[in-house]
């Protein structure tokens, strides 16, 4: 049995499910799981069949999964099969931070961006967070002020967040600027260099470096305890054998870059339509990628909670 140190008590406004719920009061692992991802990343069956496979993923960890949503107003961490489907159907809002409280005093569905799913794990209790990437600092954002809420969110939100960094098509450099700022430590598990989502390496250093789920928890434990509030990332290159090709990988980059020019796309429209552009013009190559490093991130989420856990 794992050694319990307290029960927590979640938020009266968030609702976990019976499991999680069950699992918190019992000290036993949990790991969140973004909804953004299948109600607007992944095209439909994929997105419920990945909805199935995320999750057995955390089980198979020994970790129980808490996908989050907003179901009727309601916040949620921990979905029933039906609450899936109702978020893998469409018509969800994407919800960030900004919008929760318009999403329930409306009494919405939306799914959960990072920012939004580690607002509503930290409020239920959960501290294990896993997602494909973080968002970031747009390319252009000294102009266009285009800068993810993720990063804010982080800064002031006490959840671990187990990515693969930030896409290429984002300001790497930048966006590593402002965690640092906001006192987000940045760990590559694994690996020296900072992953760059559909490529291993985003050409930019990570400031430190764990290489195991016990050292994560390690580290995790003691920035919570010493700089309560804040997130941290744990940034796990996608697997070896699922990289994006190089050549592809930048032929996609550009002509996605002068696609958004041609058109004019600004602001928030900017990165979906640049995924787009990847999963079409890659014949479903970045799409393969990306469910298999939001499956891999969902088992290193899992074993850093376990870890967690038995601490």
């Amino acid at each position: 049995m794992p050694h319990v140190s307290h029960s927590v008590v979640p938020s009266p406004d968030v609702v976990p499910s019976p499991e999680v719920r069950d699992a918190l009061a019992s000290g036993r692992a949990v790991v969140a799981l973004e909804s953004t991802l299948l109600a607007h990343g992944l095209p439909a069956p994929q997105n419920r069949a990945a909805a199935d496979e995320l999750e057995a993923a955390v089980r198979a960890q020994g970790a129980v999964p808490a996908t989050v949503a907003v179901l009727g107003g309601v916040p949620r961490v921990g979905l029933s099969a039906a609450e899936l489907d109702r978020v893998c159907s469409g018509d969800l809002e994407k919800l960030s931070v900004r919008d929760l409280g318009v999403a329930v005093g409306l009494r919405r569905d939306g799914a959960t961006t990072v920012a939004a799913t580690a607002a509503l794990a930290a409020a239920a209790g959960v501290q294990l967070f896993a997602t494909g990437g973080l968002g970031g600092v747009h390319r252009g954002a000294r102009d266009t002020w285009d800068v993810s809420a993720d990063l804010a969110a982080l800064s002031r939100t006490g959840v671990l967040v187990v990515c693969s960094g930030v896409k290429s098509i984002l300001d790497v450099a930048a966006t590593l600027e402002v965690l640092e700022t906001g006192s987000v430590p940045v760990l590559g598990y694994g690996t020296d260099a900072f992953p760059g989502f559909y490529r291993r390496d985003s050409g930019h250093p990570a400031p430190w470096r764990v290489d195991s789920p016990a050292d994560a928890a390690a580290v995790w434990r003691a920035h919570r305890a010493l700089s309560r509030g804040v997130g941290a990332v744990l940034a796990q290159p996608v697997p070896v054998a699922d990289e994006l090709d190089a050549a592809l990988h930048d032929r996609l980059l550009d002509e996605g870059l002068a696609l958004i020019a041609e058109r004019g796309i600004t602001g928030k429209d900017v990165t979906p339509a640049l995924l787009e552009h990847f999963h079409t013009a890659s014949d479903g190559a970045s799409l393969r990628t990306n469910l298999a490093l939001v499956r891999a991130n969902a088992e290193l989420a899992a074993r850093v909670a376990v870890a967690l856990a038995l601490a």
